[in-house]
């Protein structure tokens, strides 16, 4: 924990605040000349790009509620006691053992113009009628930039959906049998038993799931750099943080930056403690 976690967090924070001299490998402090002690932070609230960035993660948060609900409906339905569960479960959880580079190169064949998914489009419109004859429909998925960050975010989707399940499907076999057997006798259908004893108990487990995949998408970084490269306005405040550390080599801008990002999944974790938390 000290050395990948402490010292990174302490070391970045220092950088935030200081000058880099990438050539001589020192950090000072920076001065009024170059902006003064909170230079970093000052450059990074003025500039548009860091702006479209934080908008960008910020959005991609919309991923989070959808995945905890699908997750915590797939985890209740491979609950059951039926032949063969076991192997659907393993199945679900193929994508996130999955290479994300892996995974991305064939997601990438599934949005290109001549790729899996406008192949189904097309099959879907000419069996409803919407098109005749040969017009195929050629949507670009990942380069155009009104849908291209939904694109990244149904990957994300995806590739999360199963690793949330296995979590949700060890708080649903924590809840005592007897309890739902009571619910059962006493006349709940199969709606209020979810709501009403499902949820409830299973509450510190979406805290956990809820929390995790809000600091994920925050951090949405692997996704958007196999499928678009950071194009097509799908550049996330992380990927600033690359740019501006591995491309710019200024990395005490590139400090600064992190630190906002960490300083929203913060108070979006407060929150969600309110939110979810043991009510006293």
């Amino acid at each position: 924990m000290g050395i990948f976690t402490f010292w990174p967090v302490g070391y970045n924070t220092y950088l935030a605040f200081h000058i880099y001299d990438i050539a001589e490998g020192t950090a000072r402090v920076a001065s009024a000349e170059d902006g003064g002690y909170f230079t970093h932070f000052k450059y990074i609230y003025g500039e548009d790009l860091f702006h479209q960035a934080l908008k960008n993660s910020l959005l991609y948060l919309l991923v989070v509620p959808c995945i905890q609900l699908a997750a915590l409906v797939m985890a209740k339905l491979v609950n059951n006691k039926l032949p063969g569960m076991t192997f659907f479960r393993a199945t679900y959880y193929i994508p996130v053992i999955t290479a994300i580079s892996v995974a991305g190169v064939a997601w990438a064949f599934v949005y290109k113009f001549d790729g899996m998914l406008n192949g189904f489009l097309t099959w879907i419109t000419h069996f409803v009628g919407i098109h005749s004859g040969f017009e195929k429909v050629e949507i670009d998925w990942i380069g155009n930039p009104d849908i291209a960050l939904y694109s990244v975010m149904v990957f994300t989707f995806w590739k999360g959906l199963g690793y949330y399940m296995v979590l949700y499907l060890a708080g649903l076999q924590a809840i005592p049998a007897e309890v739902e057997e009571a619910a059962i006798l006493d006349g709940a259908n199969a709606w209020d038993r979810f709501w009403k004893i499902t949820v409830p108990m299973v509450k510190p487990t979406i805290l956990l799931c809820t929390l995790l995949s809000t600091i994920a998408a925050m951090k949405a970084f692997q996704e958007v750099i196999v499928l678009t490269k950071g194009q097509s306005d799908t550049y996330t405040a992380l990927f600033y943080v690359y740019d501006q550390a591995f491309r710019n080599y200024n990395f005490g801008r590139a400090a600064a930056a992190g630190l906002v990002v960490t300083f929203f999944c913060m108070i979006l974790a407060v929150i969600q403690f309110r939110f979810f938390g043991e009510k006293k």
